[in-house]
């Protein structure tokens, strides 16, 4: 794939601190992070593609496509049992 044909470089979170998309909890200190990282999410252009990387990759931790883990897990069973 061309660099520049990766939708990765229209991502709203290009040049935030990865850092944010990972945080060690939802609750407690870390629901702030959490809902700051799906405000970034929320105004993304490829948020869509960013989600699907990440169901497609079984990635389990962090905040993909404005989603945490336990989103992911929530979809990936109303979808399997759809």
């Amino acid at each position: 794939m061309d660099y520049f044909d990766d939708w990765r470089q229209d991502a709203a979170c290009r040049d935030d601190d990865p850092e944010l998309f990972f945080p060690i909890s939802e609750v407690g200190p870390g629901a702030r992070q959490t809902a700051q990282a799906k405000a970034v999410c929320a105004r993304c252009p490829v948020r869509t593609q960013c989600l699907e990387y990440a169901l497609d990759n079984g990635l389990s931790h962090g905040i993909f496509g404005g989603m945490t883990e336990s989103d992911r897990r929530t979809l990936a069973r109303r979808t399997r049992a759809a």
